[in-house]
């Protein structure tokens, strides 16, 4: 089985978040990138697994800059056959999954893995726009995957309950928690990562639809007011008075 898995390159949680340009551009100064967990605990993993129970190739790709390829021998020391960067930074949703799918329309994938979503972003947009780009079905939410004869059996949680679905391949999947348990590579995958192949490829025709206008930090903690279990009505007045609908 030929799987391709798509791989962001997203700030450390624990980084500080900081803007420049008045507020239009991320400051990528002295910010430690990994690959977004989505894509490496559930995405990659899985696909890894698929491929040691039957055999195949593992390949991850990422649209990004020379500066990315660190995140990307990462993906190929946890167990990835070889890598993909195409060479732009990643722009929106819609850029990142054009370029993805100009690669890979005619190279013969049974599977495209990416996770649910970017923790920078939280869009959850590639994989659809990917599916539909390639014209192949596509299942989202993923927490459980299975393929056997040239059809996934994927489980998903919907409101209510988890539902299953068969689907034939070739077949665009969106993972998260629950595909598959995070590996930490160990000192032979990080040495053989140094000489498996990484592609650079050429930008196809960019379609960019979307720009940020500013970006604006979150709010930090405000104080917390604790209320007496006892006054239920103090409560239900401060959740007129004061609460904000979010």
């Amino acid at each position: 089985m030929k799987i391709l898995v798509c791989i962001s390159n997203v700030p450390d949680t624990t980084t500080k978040i900081a803007f420049t340009s008045d507020n239009k551009e991320f400051n990528k100064q002295g910010v430690q990138f990994i690959i977004n967990p989505y894509d490496e605990w559930y995405a990659l993993v899985r696909a890894l697994e698929l491929r040691e129970a039957q055999g195949g190739s593992v390949t991850v790709i990422h649209a990004g800059a020379a500066d990315s390829e660190a995140t990307i021998r990462k993906a190929l020391a946890i167990g990835a056959d070889d890598a993909v960067r195409i060479d732009a930074e990643p722009g929106d949703a819609y850029f990142v999954a054009e370029q993805v799918a100009a690669y890979a329309k005619d190279k013969a994938y049974d599977l495209v893995l990416v996770g649910k979503e970017t923790i920078s972003y939280n869009g959850s947009l590639v994989g659809g726009m990917l599916a539909e780009m390639l014209g192949w079905p596509f299942v989202s939410l993923a927490t459980k995957l299975d393929v056997a004869n040239n059809t996934a059996t994927v489980e998903q949680d919907i409101d209510g309950g988890t539902q299953v679905v068969e689907c034939p391949l070739p077949l665009v999947i969106s993972a998260q928690k629950g595909m598959a348990e995070a590996r930490i590579p160990n000192m032979r995958g990080i040495m053989a990562a140094r000489t498996k192949p990484l592609a650079v490829v050429p930008v196809s025709n960019a379609s960019k639809l979307t720009s940020a206008e500013s970006y604006q930090p979150a709010e930090g903690r405000k104080a917390c007011k604790m209320i007496d279990a006892a006054n239920m009505q103090q409560l239900v007045e401060l959740l007129h008075s004061e609460a904000k609908v979010i």
